[in-house]
């Protein structure tokens, strides 16, 4: 995995101004899920919470500070499940106030799996 301790700005750091999010191009449905969830990076990590769940990504709510393009390994602790549902890369697509956007790089298909059946649950709970 490369080195991602460029990936998170420290504390100390100039604050920028939020990026606008893209047009919504989605083409997976999406659902509203409240799981919490972990960042990692080689030397860095990061928690939050995962909203408006999909396929291909989520939202992260988080004080974590991120970059656009930046990538790191997520895991969402889904209730339920023994391990967490483990993303092996997810990249920031874009970054709000204390939030921002991540799509699904590359998973495993076991991963894959337990996610779609996720969706599903949340899919017949709305």
């Amino acid at each position: 995995m490369k080195n991602l301790s460029s990936l998170f700005k420290s504390e100390g750091t100039k604050q920028t101004t939020p990026l606008p999010r893209p047009k919504d191009r989605r083409v997976q449905p999406r659902f509203t899920a409240q799981f919490r969830s972990t960042l990692s990076g080689q030397k860095q990590e990061g928690q939050g919470r995962t909203l408006d769940v999909s396929a291909g990504g989520c939202k992260i709510e988080s004080d974590m500070k991120v970059e656009q393009g930046a990538k790191f390994e997520c895991r969402l602790h889904v209730p339920g499940f023994d391990w967490p549902l483990r993303i092996e890369e997810a990249a920031v697509r874009w970054i709000g106030d204390n939030s921002f956007g991540i799509s699904f790089s590359r998973i495993a298909p076991e991963e894959l799996a337990k996610l779609k059946a996720v969706l599903s649950d949340l899919e017949h709970d709305e």
